[in-house]
């Protein structure tokens, strides 16, 4: 129990060094998902102890970077959860064309799959010309990654099967070129997507937008940080905007519910209300 409440209080002090010294807020993170990322960044590290770690991340800036790559950085992969891409297709399509432009905002998009998917979704549905799409992250390294679009050809076997789920209408290869390593991702697709930094604790609102799409970055938020982001998204979108949110996520039990009606509760897409 003692070796806990020491560890619990090197914790604290190690992620006010973080803002204090970088600006990165992670103070609010839900607590057992920050813990975790903290001890596997100090398992990948030669610190002894995480006080001997935040020690070495104020004086190393090659050393903040590579924690903070381990403390920011969430699991992607195109299509993912194929159920909500084609609720996509059959739900939202029909609303988004009725927009004579349309801006998406891709919040915490990581290294950039769900953003390729979006545009591949909207180009088969002939809206691609009209829509921005703005994939923002604050991790640099993540950016860098989705601004390239460069993904091993050994996750293609699943993004190829989550497209097919989803609805896809054309061989999934008509949107990579590969080697025996690589897939990049480029031509029409790629034209309308913008990456940039952004922070979800400390940042204002984006832009008005059409649509939202923050799927499974909430998860990792405490309960107050949860409902100071949902309000941003609200702010963030026109008059009956579109909020997609991830599969363990859910408006039900927000401050925001009565603004927004469910277009599809069980793929977690909500429309403003207003």
């Amino acid at each position: 129990m003692v070796a806990r409440a020491n560890e619990d209080i090197e914790i604290d002090l190690i992620l006010e060094a973080i803002f204090k010294k970088y600006g990165y807020d992670f103070r609010n993170y839900a607590r057992s998902s920050i813990r975790r990322r903290i001890l596997h960044a100090l398992g990948m590290s030669e610190c002894k102890n995480i006080s001997a770690m935040q020690h070495q991340l104020l004086h190393d800036r090659d050393f903040f970077d590579s924690v903070f790559f381990t403390l920011s950085i969430t699991t992607s992969e195109m299509f993912r959860d194929p159920d909500f891409f084609k609720a996509i297709r059959e739900q939202v399509v029909p609303i988004l064309r009725t927009y004579p432009s349309v801006k998406i905002w891709h919040a915490g998009c990581s290294t950039g799959e769900e953003v390729y998917s979006m545009a591949i979704v909207l180009a088969e549905e002939g809206l691609l010309d009209r829509t921005l799409f703005y994939g923002t992250d604050i991790n640099p390294r993540a950016l860098k990654k989705a601004r390239e679009g460069i993904f091993p050809t050994g996750d293609l076997q699943k993004f190829t099967a989550n497209y097919h789920a989803a609805g896809g209408k054309e061989p999934f290869s008509k949107y990579y070129q590969s080697d025996d390593h690589f897939a990049l991702f480029d031509g029409p697709i790629k034209k309308n997507l913008v990456f940039g930094d952004h922070n979800l604790v400390t940042d204002g609102v984006f832009s008005e937008t059409q649509m939202v799409v923050c799927r499974n970055v909430l998860i990792y938020f405490n309960d107050e940080l949860r409902e100071q982001v949902l309000q941003k998204f609200a702010a963030s979108l026109c008059r009956k905007g579109i909020l997609c949110l991830g599969s363990k996520e859910s408006l039900r039990f927000s401050k925001q519910s009565n603004d927004f009606e469910s277009i599809s509760e069980s793929d977690r897409i909500y429309r403003r209300r207003y």
